[in-house]
């Protein structure tokens, strides 16, 4: 190992692939709440968070395993799940007085048409400003399930108008 009075060790987190600091200073410097998507194997979060010299505070949160109560039947882990994520996630925001926030992915890899951006586009549709670019959102086919519905028709084939209910009843939730 090196060492002598140039040698730089890195932080933890860097070093464990867990935190890109330069990204989270840019982010901190906004003092804009950030929108935290994160994606597990099974299930899509979606936070709001505030960063103080304490620490980071979560205000609002949405996750996908609570879309049973809206009525979704579909997977918790795919892409109309994550629009339906963001979506009751901005209505959950909007309710508790934030208008805009600033996205964060943290170390996902940045894919148009992906899991997170179809997040950020259902808070958007909610009514969250979220600064961003039309082309990296998932197109209107994939935010429905058409593409899950014509690969899979037989476990399938009602998702595209289950997830059309489930967002009119997220909607609902909106004061």
């Amino acid at each position: 190992m090196a060492s002598g009075p140039r040698y730089f060790v890195p932080f933890r987190r860097r070093h464990e692939g867990k935190t890109d600091y330069y990204s989270r200073m840019r982010l901190l410097l906004s003092e804009k709440p950030r929108m935290v998507v994160r994606k597990t194997n099974r299930q899509i979060i979606v936070q709001l968070v505030d960063a103080t010299l304490e620490g980071d505070l979560t205000r609002v949160a949405a996750y996908s395993n609570e879309l049973e109560g809206y009525g979704f039947t579909g997977s918790t882990g795919n892409t109309p799940a994550a629009y339906l994520t963001g979506m009751l996630f901005a209505v959950r925001a909007r309710n508790a007085g934030y208008e805009e926030a600033i996205l964060d992915i943290g170390l996902t890899r940045s894919t148009p048409g992906g899991k997170v951006f179809g997040a950020l586009k259902g808070a958007v549709d909610a009514g969250l400003e979220v600064p961003h670019g039309e082309s990296i959102l998932p197109g209107d086919d994939r935010i429905k399930g058409a593409h899950i519905a014509a690969y899979a028709p037989e476990r399938a084939a009602d998702l595209v108008a289950n997830v059309e209910q489930a967002a009119e009843a997220i909607m609902k939730e909106l004061k």
